[in-house]
């Protein structure tokens, strides 16, 4: 079930919403969480109820090893809380291992060893990289005795809370569970019910007015598009870039919107990542959640900064190349990740140099170089990559033809070339103009938490949320979130 949908904005939020508060009013507060659970499970259901065994099974796998860690001694001689850990890491990350990554090790192994090992053809369950990755940071916790014993219906609330359940933000359990146990988030807030609507019509419209014009455009110069010339790839690889940004940044947004109408404050996930001007800046503000997560149970693990300077290389290198194995089974996603390593890498050796940079040139080489690498996030296989890097270094300038009589000189030369922009864009200065539109968004506007810190409930606020996003649903149709696919 999709937040931009008629059946989940009209019908399964509501019910939802009245019937969890109903419950808590009558003092069945155990019935509340369990018809949270349960609801939670239908909407996870309604994409694909195979799967629904699934995280069922890896939800009662991970809570009882999580008790088990929970609540003992922490000098373990016989090192049995150790082994729990390392059993139950082995087991999330196996079960992800298995849906997410074994064709992709099939074709390589086929490829180089020239065998024809048939392929398993799996399905990728929804959120399953998010609720393992929730999981693992839930039996480290434990582990280190920094979460409290619950029983599994508390447990189970955490891991399904549908508002983040799918895409993140991705929690902990000691930032949630305290605020499921406060009296006082029983009770209706209207305060909160006014907050999480606006702050929900904003992803709303991120999603459904930008991301998704942003997209055709997108998938025009990556999947349709035989070849681009300089402008048409820059528009094509510009427009991936604010795509995914208003996408993801939109549906955490919703998540935490949603969230908000239960009394529930989900973590920042998006703090203006395209106005960063380093790369490390950049990851403290894109998917704040996943670098909170890689920093604390990959980076900090592999001994972080403590080991000497050519080890912290390493660690930084080998957390970016294996976050971006996370986000999808393919070479495109590998290269994407070592990029970014290398980029925190020079970062670090830069700042140990200790020469400064013009903020205005530290913006345009961190924008550029992020832009650049999302192409081969995008991109399918590394010949698309190609075709639109090459068009956007290589590829020919073409100009508009009333320029001919001031730069006619430049004709003859390889790259230039005067005629129609572009062939494949046919609302020539619409995308251009989106895109214009998109840099001043985000770099000029202050972002959706930013503007939640200054939000005073009225009616007048209340009605243009509501008329807000009714008014997108008449105008525009529903689609996935791109990092359901991850």
């Amino acid at each position: 079930m999709l937040f931009n949908s008629y059946e989940f904005i009209f019908l399964f939020l509501p019910f939802t919403f009245f019937t969890y508060f109903y419950l808590n009013k009558k003092r069945l507060t155990e019935a509340s969480k369990g018809f949270l659970v349960f609801a939670s499970l239908f909407f996870y259901s309604w994409w694909n109820i195979a799967y629904l065994p699934l995280i069922l099974v890896s939800m009662l796998f991970n809570y009882t090893i999580g008790r088990q860690l929970t609540g003992k001694e922490k000098n373990d001689k016989q090192g049995t809380r150790k082994s729990l850990l390392t059993i139950g890491v082995l087991f999330n990350l196996g079960l992800l291992g298995y849906f997410k990554y074994a064709d992709f090790f099939l074709i390589n192994l086929n490829s180089l060893l020239h065998t024809d090992l048939d392929l398993l053809y799996l399905a990728l369950p929804l959120a399953i990289s998010f609720y393992t990755f929730q999981q693992i940071a839930y039996l480290v916790d434990s582990y280190r005795n920094e979460t409290k014993e619950y029983d599994f219906l508390n447990y189970a609330v955490f891991v399904t809370f549908f508002p983040q359940l799918i895409a993140g933000p991705i929690v902990h359990h000691a930032e949630m569970m305290p605020q499921f146990a406060k009296a006082r988030n029983k009770i209706v807030n209207y305060h909160n019910i006014a907050l999480g609507m606006f702050i929900f019509s904003m992803g709303l419209f991120k999603k459904v007015a930008i991301a998704d014009s942003f997209a055709i455009w997108a998938t025009q110069g990556f999947d349709v598009a035989d070849k681009l010339n300089m402008i048409e790839a820059w528009a094509t690889s510009l427009s991936y870039t604010f795509q995914l940004y208003f996408d993801f940044s939109g549906y955490t947004d919703m998540a935490i919107g949603i969230a908000l109408l239960f009394n529930i404050k989900l973590p920042i996930n998006f703090n203006s990542p395209y106005k960063a001007t380093s790369i490390q800046d950049f990851w403290r503000r894109w998917h704040i959640t996943l670098s909170r997560f890689l920093r604390d149970y990959l980076y900090i693990p592999l001994g972080g900064n403590r080991r000497g300077e050519g080890r912290t290389y390493l660690n930084l290198f080998a957390t970016f190349l294996l976050g971006g194995i996370w986000h999808g089974a393919g070479w495109t996603f590998v290269f994407w990740g070592a990029l970014h390593g290398l980029a925190m890498v020079i970062n670090r050796a830069w700042q140990k140099l200790g020469y400064r940079m013009h903020t205005l040139l530290a913006w345009f080489i961190t924008f550029n170089f992020v832009n650049i690498a999302w192409v081969f996030f995008r991109a399918k296989d590394f010949d698309d990559a190609h075709k639109v890097l090459h068009g956007m270094f290589l590829g020919p300038l073409v100009l508009p033809v009333f320029l001919t009589p001031k730069l006619g000189f430049l004709a003859g030369t390889p790259i230039v070339e005067f005629g129609q922009w572009s062939q494949i864009f046919y609302n020539e200065s619409l995308v251009l103009a989106w895109i214009f539109a998109g840099f001043i968004i985000v770099l000029g506007f202050k972002n959706s938490m930013e503007a939640r810190e200054k939000f005073q409930p009225n009616l007048y606020y209340l009605f243009l949320t509501v008329l807000f996003f009714l008014s997108i649903f008449i105008l525009y149709r529903k689609s996935e979130f791109i990092y359901f696919n991850f």
